[in-house]
């Protein structure tokens, strides 16, 4: 696990939802700030009791097709590598560039295996259902990164039928990296399926943040590192700054920050709460998980977490505005509370 400041654990950080200058709801969150060393920097609540990490961790899972060399075989793009690394909403060029993608390796939606559902996005919806379409595979949101897990099989001569299940060598690889990165040996981890089909394997709050750490880093772990995955680190955070309407989407708090910060935080958030954040000009790795799983409670704690940090400017708090410090509004369109950290 990642290194301890040896001080007992805070106590989690407070989302306070209020109404009418009530405080009517709160969402606990955890939280871990980890340097390129390993060692904490921030932290509030357990940060050692096992999540599941989620979509949170694509950029992290992104590296292992990225550094085996299928990335350049392929001639993927940074807007490819960003899909990849996303959770996008199934707008029309996020499905044009999977289609393309998969059709560049010599694959097809057919060979998908993520399941399908409607666009997150919900003029994308709209446009869909209107033209009497059926949402496939390439609407689903994590679409990128299973066009990387086929990249990742085609490059290494891998059969593609199976690609998501634990036993499968796309899949095997993808957990040597994730553990290597965040520090973390997975062979007795909690194992659950994903919404896409693929393991998601539990690990503490405090080494996915030693993996965003890794991720962060510029200079590559100060062990000693292979020139392949500092490259891949790299390759990675050019594409999700290059890129940032790839991670999410139009509406997305992920694209707004890093498109806002013109890169220098990089946010990829997952379901039930957890976020991952990337600081490459401090080296620093974050990561937070909301106790209840309430959506709405993480994008304020990452701005929490970012203005302690002291790597947010006033005016990108000002432009975030609506994630960061979001109204709550009645359906006639007055505000009636907000959502806010304790204190």
């Amino acid at each position: 696990m990642a290194g301890s400041n040896e001080t007992e654990p805070a106590a989690p950080l407070s989302i306070e939802v209020t109404r009418g200058g009530y405080i009517e709801s709160q969402h606990n969150v955890r939280m871990a700030v980890v340097d390129a060393a390993g060692q904490i920097v921030l932290q509030a609540g357990d940060i050692e009791a096992a999540i599941f990490p989620r979509s949170a961790i694509k950029p992290i899972q992104a590296l292992a097709f990225v550094e085996s060399g299928a990335a350049e075989a392929f001639q993927v793009s940074d807007t490819e590598i960003a899909i990849a690394c996303g959770s996008h909403s199934g707008e029309p060029d996020h499905v044009a560039v999977v289609d393309a993608w998969l059709k560049r390796i010599g694959c097809s939606e057919a060979d998908m295996e993520c399941g399908s559902h409607l666009p997150y996005g919900s003029v994308a919806t709209r446009d869909l259902l209107r033209a009497g379409q059926e949402a496939g595979p390439l609407h689903n949101n994590c679409s990128g990164k299973h066009a990387g897990f086929l990249t990742l099989a085609r490059h290494q001569g891998w059969s593609t039928e199976g690609y998501v299940d634990i036993d499968h060598p796309v899949q095997k690889l993808v957990r040597q990296v994730f553990a290597s990165a965040c520090g973390f040996d997975l062979s007795e981890a909690p194992v659950g399926i994903d919404g896409c089909g693929i393991p998601t394997i539990a690990l503490p709050l405090s080494n996915m943040a030693q993996g965003m750490a890794a991720l962060a880093n510029q200079n590559g772990p100060p062990e000693a590192s292979s020139k392949d995955r500092n490259t891949a680190c790299a390759r990675i955070r050019q594409a999700m700054a290059a890129a940032p309407l790839m991670v999410e989407g139009s509406d997305g708090f992920s694209t707004h920050i890093i498109k806002t910060t013109a890169g220098r935080i990089l946010v990829k958030g997952g379901a039930e709460g957890v976020y991952g954040i990337a600081i490459p000009e401090l080296g620093l790795g974050a990561a937070l998980k909301v106790e209840d799983g309430a959506m709405r409670a993480g994008p304020v704690a990452v701005g929490h977490v970012l203005k302690t940090l002291d790597v947010i400017k006033q005016d990108e708090i000002d432009a975030l505005g609506e994630f960061l410090t979001p109204n709550l509004s009645n359906r006639a369109g007055s505000v009636v509370g907000n959502i806010r950290p304790a204190g």
